[in-house]
């Protein structure tokens, strides 16, 4: 027999304040750290870390801000994501969902007003996962996630539409229509050398992936496009035509000026990349678990996402996550503790130091490349059509959460999602709710547990005369309460006793209990009596404390059978 603990089922690691001990300390404290595991960790440490430099840097000059922010970024957040999270493998830093959140928070408030807000959002997650908010990821919808995310592959794209063409434009608008047109009246600029670096690099890395998938192909295709744009002094912009380089170090912290105004005016800004923040590190936890088997912490996982967030702000970096691309190579290439991800963050590092000056050879278009695959993953075209299978609920939620992000704004987007995705959800429970006239039940069959209530019953006869009785099926919330008015209305007037059998309903809350308020009050006027049976703990705590079961003409009978006798009993004594 199996003795694999049920999933979600408490024990002593994760009950109490133990489930906020990283997993650096509980991997290493359990199972001890053998030279074997150092040297497996930082070949996937190196692995990753020679994904993650040329999209670090892609990432930040996409996000608006200069390539070392992102490196920045790697390594200090990188670091204590991996060093503090509740996750074995999770390698954080930038990612690809922040780029259009970081680059309109820079075009409306600065790179100041970035840092702030990152700080500001960092704080955010502390609070949730010390309120234990991690485990609400599985109730944002799957239509949303997906709409949102394939917006904004759409959006780097476009973004990447200056440099991959080498288009002369001062600046590119924020919004996207009107960064197509932006582009479409610099089409005259196009630069044909900076076409090709793209091409070329492009073609590297699909080539690679497909024929030579181990090797790192954007390290491979933005190096050696940066070696030709340099042996063959190739007339494209680079990183050091545009940024002047890369710093060879880490600068020092540097807190920012806070104002009340200031926090005002940012805590749209930080909510927003929070809830990106919380949702993609859990996302990518969740994959790496399912990936390997194990678990992750996710209240955990937020508080090293708030430290690591509020460190990047305070060294001048960008807003950070879990990638998931990037943790689930860093399992591939064998990874075993956290020790990878602070491994990779220290690679990084000791790149910048090492080859910091030889940055600045870097072509923007082969960067731009990068970005194209990174848009390209993050669209989950198959994920996108195979939701557009699905009901029509779903398919609504789906384009409309990726048609806001595209064209109004993510949060927007997120918010208009979740609400009309809670609104079909509603509604559908409120169609499942059903009031049914039944009859009364002498037998159950006790072999059939393939339908979801205990409804299934052979040996039937009719109720007693002047006996009702109606089977309650569904949430009684305020989604259904028009019905179970329409429902109640139709049973008047009332017989002499009434049984309300709430086997079938999971849950009641205020408005299902004022419409069933309004119910018992009405047979109180008729002097019938209303036994109400086979309430749930939960059903009945709800009843009792709104004084559903206090009312004079109202019984609560634990079994219908008790509760047949019962009406009967009553229907006996008018006759008498």
């Amino acid at each position: 027999m199996s003795t694999e603990r049920p999933v979600g089922a408490p024990t002593a690691a994760n009950t109490g304040w133990r489930i906020f001990i990283p997993k650096s300390i509980t991997v290493i404290a359990q199972e001890g750290y053998r030279f074997d595991d150092l040297r497996t960790d930082a070949i996937a440490g190196l692995t990753v870390a020679i994904v993650a430099l040329p999209l670090a840097m892609a990432i930040a000059i996409a996000s608006g801000a200069t390539p070392d922010k992102g490196l920045i970024t790697a390594v200090i957040a990188g670091f204590l994501i991996s060093a503090l999270g509740g996750s074995r493998f999770q390698i954080g830093g930038p990612t690809g969902a922040f780029i259009v959140v970081v680059y309109g928070i820079i075009q409306r408030y600065g790179f100041d007003g970035l840092v702030l807000a990152t700080i500001m959002a960092g704080a955010m997650l502390i609070i949730a996962g010390l309120l234990r908010f991690g485990d609400w990821i599985k109730y944002i919808p799957e239509p949303v996630v997906t709409g949102f995310t394939a917006g904004i592959a759409v959006i780097i794209f476009t973004s990447q539409l200056r440099d991959l063409f080498g288009l002369q434009m001062e600046a590119v608008p924020a919004e996207f229509i009107a960064k197509l047109e932006a582009f479409w009246a610099a089409r005259d600029s196009l630069a044909f050398p900076a076409f090709v670096v793209a091409a070329g690099a492009l073609a590297t890395i699909i080539l690679l992936r497909r024929y030579a998938p181990k090797l790192p192909g954007f390290l491979i295709a933005v190096g050696g496009a940066a070696a030709l744009v340099a042996l063959f002094s190739i007339p494209v912009e680079t990183i050091g035509s545009r940024f002047g380089g890369v710093p060879s170090a880490l600068p020092a912290p540097i807190f920012p000026t806070v104002t009340w105004d200031r926090v005002r005016e940012l805590f749209q800004p930080a909510l927003t990349i929070a809830f990106l923040a919380g949702v993609e590190s859990l996302l990518s936890a969740m994959v790496a678990d399912g990936m390997t088997g194990r678990r992750h912490r996710s209240n955990c996982e937020l508080v090293a996402q708030g430290v690591a967030n509020i460190a990047s702000g305070l060294f001048g970096g960008i807003s950070a996550t879990g990638a998931i691309a990037r943790t689930a190579t860093n399992i591939r290439a064998g990874g075993r503790t956290p020790v990878a991800g602070m491994l990779h963050a220290l690679f990084i590092l000791a790149s910048m130091l090492a080859l910091g000056p030889l940055m600045a050879f870097v072509p923007l278009a082969s960067l731009a490349a990068v970005l194209v695959i990174v848009a390209w993953n993050m669209s989950e075209q198959e994920r996108f059509r195979h939701l557009l299978s699905g009901p029509i609920g779903d398919r609504v939620v789906l384009l409309a959460t990726f048609g806001l992000t595209v064209l109004v704004d993510l949060t927007v987007a997120i918010e208009v999602g979740i609400v009309l995705a809670a609104i079909i959800f509603m509604h559908r429970m409120a169609e499942s709710t059903a009031i049914q006239k039944g009859v009364s039940i002498l037998e159950k069959d006790q072999d059939d547990f393939s339908t979801p209530t205990r409804g299934a019953y052979h040996a039937r006869k009719e109720l007693p005369k002047g006996v009702e009785m109606f089977e309650l099926r569904g949430a009684l919330f305020f989604g259904a309460a028009s019905r179970l008015n329409d429902a109640f209305e139709a049973a008047f007037p009332p017989p002499k006793a009434f049984i309300l059998r709430f086997d079938a309903v999971p849950m009641v809350d205020a408005s299902g209990v004022g419409a069933l308020m309004r119910f018992l009050k009405r047979c109180q006027s008729h002097n019938t009596m209303v036994f109400i049976t086979e309430l749930n703990a939960g059903a009945r705590d709800v009843l009792k404390r709104m004084g559903v079961l206090s009312l004079a003409n109202v019984s609560d009978v634990p079994l219908y059978e008790d509760a047949l006798k019962q009406a009967a009993d009553v229907v006996a004594g008018w006759s008498e």
